[in-house]
């Protein structure tokens, strides 16, 4: 899948950042109905949260939400 809540973060970043744009603010209508998107994909993967714990974690992701198990792994420093 292509869209990830990290994407979502991007979009709400830079619409914060449009509103705050002193030469060509975004119109409020605009970042408002953006705001709504937001929350329903919010919702979204608060329901997908629920159903992972529903079965006890054996779905470690769907997709949607990066779980720790699709993440690549932390780059651990070595001692010299």
């Amino acid at each position: 899948m292509k869209n990830k809540m990290t994407d979502l973060r991007d979009h709400l970043f830079a619409t914060l950042e449009a509103l705050q744009d002193p030469d060509k603010p975004m119109e409020i209508e605009r970042a408002k109905a953006i705001a709504d998107v937001a929350k329903v994909l919010v919702d979204s993967a608060k329901v997908e949260v629920a159903f992972i714990v529903a079965m006890d974690g054996d779905v470690t992701t769907t997709g949607f939400i990066e779980s720790a198990s699709a993440l690549p792994a932390p780059q651990t420093a070595t001692r010299q």
